[in-house]
C-alpha cells in the first residue's frame, strides 16, 4: 500500500479512460467531480487513435448524439468522418464544463484494492444476505498509481470508485500466431498492424502505400477502409489485396429494397422477434412460433445485398445468416466506390483460414505465394489484455466469463468486484447511446437513487444474457446486445423510475426507431 503521505485524496471516483465512454461517465459523474486518466494527450480514444483518412462513422449522425447535445447539423443524412466525430466529442466536453476533470498524459499502471481483504471479501459472498454494497462506502477502496510526463516517479490516488471506460479496442493489437520459421521475421518487406497505421499522418500513409505491393489480412471495417487507402494510392499501380479467413455481410446503405433499414432491428415490434433475457414462457413460445418470420428478413436483407453488390461474383458471400453479423455488431457500411475499385482491378480477393509468411510476402493454406512489400494486419484488438494488465488479483481472474465475455450487470457492474463500474464494453448499433445511458443509471446508482439486486440475481442475469447472445450468433464474444437493445434500455429505465416506452404514441412505439433522443 502506499503511504498516507503520498497518497492523493482528490475525489472519491476515478475514472479510466477519456474516449466516449469516459467522457459521458465524467458528466453525468460531475456532481462528484470525478478524476479522469487519460494516458495520451487528447480526449477521444479510438477516434483519435485508430483512424484513418478514409474512417467514418457507421451511422448518421442524429443516431450518434448526446441526448441534451444534438449535432449542428443532425439531419445531415451523411456519415461524419473521425475529424467531425472528435470535434463533436471536444465542443460536448467544453460545453458542459467536462475538460477540468481531465488529466492528459496520465496512465493508470497499476491498482490495488485497499478494501476489505479479498480472502474475507470473498468469505462475506458465502453468508447472507450476499449484497453487492454502496459504490460510496464512505472510504477508499481502490489506490491507483498514475505515470506522467512530467516526473519519473508514480502518482498515487485514492478513491472509493473507480469507474473502467479503457474501451475493448485500440491499445492492444490481436497479432495472429505462426508455425515455426514462418513468421513476420522470415518476411523482407514491412510488417505492421492497422493500430500503427492509424498513427501515421496522411503524408506518411500515402509514401508506405504508394507504388507498392499491399495485402491486407482481414474484412472487416478498417480492413475495408484500409484496402480502399491502398487502392487510392495505387490507381495506376499494384493492387491491393485482401486475405479473407472469415467473411462478413456488408451493406451499402440503410436503405433495403427501397425500405429504411431501422424496420428490420431498430423497432419494438422487430426486437419482438427475437430472444431476449428472463422472458416469459409464453414470450420463448411467441419466439419459436415466429422465428420463421425472422429468418424471412433475414433472407430478405441477404437477397437485396447479393442484388445490389457482387458479392457472388468475387465469392464474398457468407454462408451465415445476415442477423448473426447483426447480432454481433459486425455489419459494416461499404465505402463509396469499393466494388468499383475491385472492378478496375485495385483491390483482389483471397479466401484462407490459414496463412503465413515466406520471405517475399504470404503464403495461404493452398500454396498459394502472394508477393507483397507491405502486409497490414487488421486482425483486430485485445481489449481484455488491457483490464488484465491492471486489475489485481483474485479479482483478475473474474473478468472473463467462460463465453470470452466480460459478465456485467445492466452492462455496467461486475457482481463480483466491488466498487468499480465498467462503460463501454457491451456493444450495440449505438456506441455512444450505449455508454450515455449507463453514465445515466450508474449516477443514479452512485446516488443510491435505487438498489442493485443480490450478487446472486446479478450473475444469474449476467449468465441468461450470455446464453442468449451465443444462441443468436456465432460470433457472441462480441458481447452486443443489438437484437434486445430496446429491452435492455428499458430496464435501465425502469431502475430510474422512468417510463420505458418512450414515445407518444402507440403506432411510433411498435414501428419507430428507438433513437438516443427517445432517453431525453
Amino acid at each position: 500500500m502506499a503511504g498516507d503521505q503520498n497518497l492523493h485524496h482528490v475525489s472519491k471516483i476515478g475514472i479510466i479512460g477519456a474516449g466516449i465512454s469516459g467522457i459521458a461517465a465524467a458528466k453525468q459523474l460531475s456532481g462528484h467531480s470525478p478524476v479522469v486518466f487519460e494516458a495520451t494527450d487528447s480526449i477521444g480514444g479510438v477516434w483519435k487513435h485508430c483512424t484513418y483518412t478514409s474512417t467514418k462513422l457507421q451511422t448518421p449522425r442524429c443516431d450518434f448524439e448526446f441526448t441534451d447535445y444534438p449535432w449542428p447539423q443532425r439531419d445531415n443524412s451523411s456519415f461524419p468522418s473521425h475529424i467531425e466525430i472528435l470535434e463533436y466529442l471536444h465542443n460536448y466536453a467544453s460545453h458542459f464544463d467536462v475538460l477540468k476533470y481531465v488529466k492528459l498524459n496520465s496512465k493508470v499502471v497499476e491498482l490495488r484494492y485497499i478494501g476489505d481483504e479479498s480472502e474475507s471479501y470473498f468469505d462475506q459472498l458465502e453468508t447472507e444476505p450476499r449484497e453487492y454494497g454502496r459504490l460510496l462506502s464512505g472510504h477508499p477502496v481502490w489506490e491507483v498509481a498514475v505515470q506522467t510526463n512530467q516526473s519519473p516517479a508514480l502518482q498515487w490516488y485514492a478513491f472509493e470508485c473507480l469507474v473502467m471506460c479503457l474501451g475493448k479496442y485500440g491499445d492492444i493489437p490481436k497479432m495472429p500466431n505462426f508455425p515455426p520459421n514462418k513468421g513476420r521475421e522470415i518476411f523482407q518487406g514491412k510488417v505492421l498492424h492497422s493500430l500503427d497505421y492509424s498513427k501515421l499522418d496522411e503524408a506518411a500513409a500515402h509514401r508506405l502505400l504508394k507504388g507498392k505491393k499491399v495485402v491486407v489480412i482481414g474484412y472487416k471495417k478498417s480492413a475495408i477502409d484500409l484496402a480502399m487507402e491502398a487502392a487510392e494510392a495505387n490507381q495506376d499501380g499494384q493492387p491491393c489485396t485482401m486475405v479473407i479467413r472469415t467473411l462478413h455481410w456488408t451493406v451499402p446503405s440503410y436503405w433495403i429494397w427501397g425500405l429504411p433499414f431501422f424496420l428490420f432491428y431498430s423497432t419494438r415490434f422487430s426486437q419482438f422477434l427475437h430472444e431476449r433475457p428472463n422472458q416469459s414462457f409464453l414470450r420463448t413460445l411467441l419466439c419459436f412460433l415466429l422465428s420463421p418470420m425472422r429468418k424471412a428478413i433475414s433472407k430478405f436483407i441477404e437477397s437485396y445485398l447479393v442484388w445490389k453488390l457482387p458479392l457472388v461474383k468475387y465469392g464474398l458471400k457468407p454462408d451465415h445468416p445476415f442477423e448473426e453479423d447483426y447480432a454481433s455488431c459486425q455489419m459494416a457500411i461499404l465505402p463509396e466506390n469499393f466494388f468499383a475499385d475491385a472492378d478496375n482491378g485495385r483491390i483482389l480477393f483471397k479466401r484462407s483460414s490459414k496463412w503465413w509468411f515466406w520471405s517475399g510476402g504470404i503464403e495461404l493454406e493452398d500454396n498459394t505465394k502472394l508477393e507483397a512489400d507491405v502486409v497490414v494486419l487488421a486482425t483486430g484488438f485485445d481489449g481484455n489484455k488491457k483490464l488484465k494488465a491492471l486489475l489485481p488479483q483474485p479479482f483478475l481472474s473474474l473478468i472473463q466469463h467462460s463465453t470470452g465475455n466480460l459478465p456485467l450487470y445492466r452492462g455496467t457492474i461486475h457482481p463480483l468486484i466491488p466498487n468499480m463500474a465498467f462503460v463501454g464494453y457491451v456493444e450495440s448499433v449505438s456506441n455512444l447511446h450505449t455508454s450515455e445511458l449507463r453514465s445515466k443509471w450508474l449516477a443514479q446508482l452512485v446516488d443510491e437513487q435505487f438498489k442493485l439486486p443480490t450478487i446472486e440475481k446479478m450473475l444469474e442475469k449476467t449468465k441468461k444474457e450470455m446464453q442468449v447472445m451465443k444462441r443468436s450468433t456465432r460470433f457472441y464474444k462480441r458481447n452486443c446486445i443489438s437484437t434486445f437493445s430496446i429491452n435492455h434500455s428499458d430496464e435501465l429505465c425502469e431502475d430510474m423510475g422512468w417510463k420505458s416506452w418512450r414515445k407518444n404514441t402507440w403506432f411510433s412505439e411498435a414501428f419507430g426507431p428507438y433513437t438516443c433522443q427517445d432517453y431525453q
